[in-house]
């Protein structure tokens, strides 16, 4: 059999099946670890789930949990606890930490960017805008009226965004989507800041909504959010084969015949469910998205097939986790979750980033 020498200055190139450096030992093992990182996101999400009903200010043993959930009584402090404060909690923590993930993992894969977030594009800004003016000028105070001035102060502020970073001969590309994402945010932010000093009333009130809390809120704003944030994660887990071919670039992603129009209205609409009810609901909590989608593609590669499901595991696992640290780290009372996030989220990113490279989209 006769090899043929390259000629000089050329190398002879790789062949494609064959592991590079960073592969491990190939394919398969790589499809374990993914395979291995969906099972302990599964079980880090139950045991979460199950500590936040038992954890808190007083524990609870799950003996008594299990009665409170199956033979309530109503006499009984510790049932009333866990069925009316507890239980509410963790169904709210895990539908907004589910939405804030997967709202972040979009954003970054659809913008190429990956320090990208909900507030990236707006999508905060814009929610929390239209929270505010409906408390502030027509005296709402039901989360559940909030969510659709969520949604469209969402929605608004993102085809806004979305748009103004089209304009010119090279569209919508990374950096022009950030800078307008970057300037109307802190436009909605001053306006929304004039509006709350303007109204004690609205003060008072989104003083506390405006930290983020999944405490202090109840089931009977799950008919309107759960078909919204439902609708959200189908639509946006449904654009996770399209995302893998955008990252190629659009002209890549158009030959291998990705219907960009139409994933890019989907990847808008799933942001602006996801997002703006979860800001609704809890509030603006920062870095669950920004921060979730990193730690999962340092176990699943760049793949948005593997990233966008395992992140809707992880990011409501994190959550969770970091409401039942602001219960018990005072010695009385408790710390907003969204304070919790962003003291432990911004020390954990940094750590991920520097230690190697996760950040590859």
């Amino acid at each position: 059999m006769t090899t043929t020498a390259s000629p000089p200055g050329e190398t002879t190139p790789a062949r494609r099946d064959a592991p590079g450096p960073h592969s491990g030992t190939g394919l398969v093992p790589r499809r374990r670890h993914r395979f291995l990182a969906l099972l302990a996101a599964i079980a880090l999400l139950l045991a979460m789930t199950v500590l936040s009903v038992m954890v808190g200010a007083r524990g609870i043993a799950p003996g008594t949990v299990w009665d409170a959930l199956v033979h309530f009584d109503s006499s009984a402090d510790e049932h009333v606890m866990v069925r009316e404060l507890r239980v509410p909690r963790t169904v709210i923590g895990l539908l907004v930490g589910a939405a804030l993930g997967l709202c972040g993992a979009l954003i970054q894969a659809f913008t190429r960017n990956p320090l990208a977030d909900p507030g990236v594009l707006g999508v905060n800004a814009g929610a929390g805008f239209a929270v505010t003016f409906a408390v502030a000028v027509l005296g709402l105070t039901d989360p559940a009226q909030f969510v659709w001035f969520a949604l469209a102060g969402a929605f608004g502020l993102t085809v806004l965004v979305y748009t103004l970073g089209s304009l010119g001969a090279d569209r919508a590309t990374p950096v022009k989507l950030t800078l307008a994402g970057v300037a109307l945010t802190a436009v909605f932010g001053g306006l929304t800041s004039a509006l709350t000093l303007k109204n004690l009333g609205a003060l008072d009130l989104m003083r506390f909504w405006g930290v983020g809390s999944i405490g202090g809120r109840s089931l009977d704003i799950l008919p309107v959010a759960l078909p919204l944030i439902g609708a959200g994660l189908v639509l946006g887990l449904f654009t996770a084969g399209s995302l893998n071919a955008l990252a190629l670039g659009d002209d890549n992603a158009r030959s291998l015949g990705v219907p960009l129009g139409v994933i890019r209205v989907c990847v808008v609409l799933a942001v602006t469910l996801l997002a703006g009810t979860a800001v609704a609901v809890a509030g603006p909590i920062a870095f669950v998205g920004l921060m979730v989608p990193h730690v999962v593609r340092w176990f699943t590669g760049p793949d948005q097939r593997w990233i966008l499901p395992l992140t809707v595991l992880v990011a409501p696992a994190f959550l969770l986790a970091a409401d039942i640290v602001g219960r018990v780290v005072l010695p009385s009372g408790e710390l907003r979750v969204g304070l919790v996030t962003a003291l432990v989220g911004a020390p954990v990113l940094i750590v991920l980033v520097r230690r190697r490279n996760v950040s590859g989209l």
